[in-house]
């Protein structure tokens, strides 16, 4: 009996060991529990007080308002800015400050200029647009004003797209979803080269590779074309922009580095149907008898706009008899060339006027011995007349030597491009093919 009772007792006294040492274990995952929670705690703790005790940040400035205005014919920069709490002589002092960049009194109409002003309606800056490139902001200062030319950050993408000839070329780019504008510029280019009127004939086929210009997801217009071609009649004609990297200058040229221009435009007017021909024995639609007819009649409507063939210097220019209202320009290498029968003459067209090849110097009319608005356009060369249409006229200056191999370089690309066949064309042409600023 007195053996059981010792076994018991040992067993009570083995019992509260354990129980001990579970307590013991007990209490140290509690501590470990707690010490875990408060670091966790802490740091948020630490950010609370470091956030109660930093210093605000200083307030936003309210939103300026802006105030677009198209700048109307007659307008001055005072009429623009006197609603705006502007006195003449601050009116005076803007300008003169502003001066080296840009003489503000020279706004032109139909450009944008841009106010903006703050809840007092106090004017902040200003905002001209010069041209598609750039514009002049001015903004205020205490003592004065600060002017700087910067560009349009114009959002760049290049485009591709193709198309084949129907009635006209600006209804087969039409047919592509874009405008007259850039079926007019690819018309430019081959100027030389294709009267896109009389030479274009149906199934001719066009590759345009050019920029179009966003800001923000809004078109705003076209960039450059960077390389076209023109199959007209079978016949294959290719153009690359380049500009040289010393002097800036850019123009197109064919694969082989000749320039598109030419001494002579094929026409001097974009889109006109020939009447009438060179010819040395033609019966004369008034006088009803045969006689030489010198030049080539284009109809047209009347006002539309005639440009001067090349480069040169004009002669003459008012009423000639049966020729109407005429102007002559004589050219380099000893060519003349005469417009006949304009209604009009394009502004600053006067005696010893300079002029440029594509320059609009008059206007379509009937004036003279004309039975319908028409333009007859001739050429002298070395004093005799020579035909428009079938004379051969010699390219200008080819691309200089020394550019030749940046010139592949840059249109290696472009090249491979317009040489694909059409199927491949119309796959890259659904999409941009670079992003630029």
């Amino acid at each position: 009996m007195k053996k059981i009772s010792i076994r018991v007792l040992k067993r009570k006294k083995e019992s509260n060991r354990l129980f001990l040492i579970f307590f013991i274990f007990f209490l140290f995952l509690l501590f470990l529990f707690l010490s875990f929670i408060r670091k966790k705690e802490a740091p948020q703790e630490e950010k609370k007080e470091k956030t109660e005790i930093s210093i605000p940040d200083p307030p936003l400035p309210p939103p300026l308002r802006e105030d677009k205005i198209i700048v109307k014919t007659g307008v001055t920069l005072t009429d623009i800015l006197s609603p705006y709490n502007f006195p003449p002589l601050e009116i005076h002092k803007l300008r003169e400050e502003v001066k080296p960049i840009y003489d503000l009194a020279k706004i032109k109409a139909g450009h944008e200029l841009r106010v903006f002003s703050d809840p007092d309606e106090n004017v902040v800056s200003l905002e001209y647009d010069m041209d598609g490139d750039s514009y002049i902001h001015v903004q205020k200062t205490e003592g004065g004003y600060q002017a700087e030319m910067r560009k349009i950050p114009y959002e760049i993408l290049v485009r591709m797209i193709w198309g084949a000839i129907g009635d006209n070329l600006i209804s087969a780019v039409a047919r592509q979803d874009e405008t007259d504008f850039l079926a007019l510029s690819l018309a430019e280019i081959f100027a030389w080269d294709i009267d896109f009127y009389t030479d274009l004939r149906e199934g001719d086929i066009f590759k345009i590779i050019f920029e179009k210009r966003y800001l923000g997801e809004k078109l705003v217009g076209y960039g450059n074309i960077l390389a076209a071609e023109f199959t007209n009649q079978g016949k294959i004609f290719q153009a690359f922009r380049y500009t040289y990297p010393d002097d800036g200058d850019t123009d197109y040229f064919d694969l082989e580095g000749n320039s598109l221009r030419k001494e002579f435009l094929k026409s001097p007017i974009k889109f006109a149907r020939i009447t009438s021909r060179f010819s040395l024995n033609r019966l004369h639609p008034i006088r009803k008898v045969y006689r030489p007819h010198y030049g080539v009649d284009y109809a047209a409507r009347v006002g539309t706009p005639v440009q001067a063939t090349a480069d040169g210097t004009v002669t003459s220019v008012g009423w000639n008899g049966a020729s109407g209202r005429m102007i002559r320009i004589r050219h380099k290498n000893a060519y003349e060339t005469m417009y006949l029968h304009l209604i009009n003459y394009a502004k600053g067209i006067r005696k010893g006027a300079k002029v440029e090849g594509g320059q609009v110097i008059g206007y379509v009319g009937s004036s003279g011995e004309s039975t319908g608005p028409h333009l007859d356009y001739r050429i002298k060369y070395r004093g005799s007349y020579i035909n428009p249409l079938g004379w051969r006229f010699k390219p200008v200056k080819p691309l200089r030597e020394e550019f030749s191999e940046d010139f592949k370089k840059e249109t290696k690309a472009y090249y491979s491009l317009l040489d694909a066949p059409l199927v491949l064309f119309s796959k890259c042409s659904s999409f941009p093919l670079y992003l630029s600023d």
